[in-house]
């Protein structure tokens, strides 16, 4: 059983997903999880292999979610998209982190992608 935050989650990725198609991404893996951490979503777009968080806010209360992303999340991402492609074999592969930002609720929802939103970090 999930949670109303959790619930909100799980919504929010799934119309992420679902705007990404929209805009010519192909979702290759929901929910990537390995010993480091989880990513949201990894597409393609062309040639390209994504990774792409996925951040929500209901309300600015806590900040826009384009800022939620710390220097220490970017780094974690980093290192689970690493370990994923060396483990699919894939190291070769063009790849780029984008973000997915929703923020409101209802019918005023307003969603963005952010491509290539940052470099690789490291530790």
């Amino acid at each position: 059983m999930v949670n109303r935050s959790q619930q909100f989650g799980i919504d929010s990725e799934n119309l992420a997903e679902v705007f990404l198609k929209h805009t010519g991404y192909r979702i290759v893996v929901r929910n990537y999880r390995n010993a480091i951490g989880e990513i949201d979503i990894i597409a393609r777009e062309g040639k390209t292999l994504v990774f792409v968080e996925v951040k929500a806010r209901k309300n600015p209360r806590f900040g826009s979610a384009k800022t939620a992303i710390t220097r220490e999340k970017k780094a974690r991402l980093t290192r689970t998209a690493l370990w994923y492609l060396k483990e699919t074999g894939q190291s070769d592969m063009s790849a780029r982190f984008d973000v997915v930002t929703l923020e409101g609720t209802g019918p005023n929802r307003k969603m963005d992608i952010i491509r290539n939103a940052f470099d690789i970090v490291p530790r």
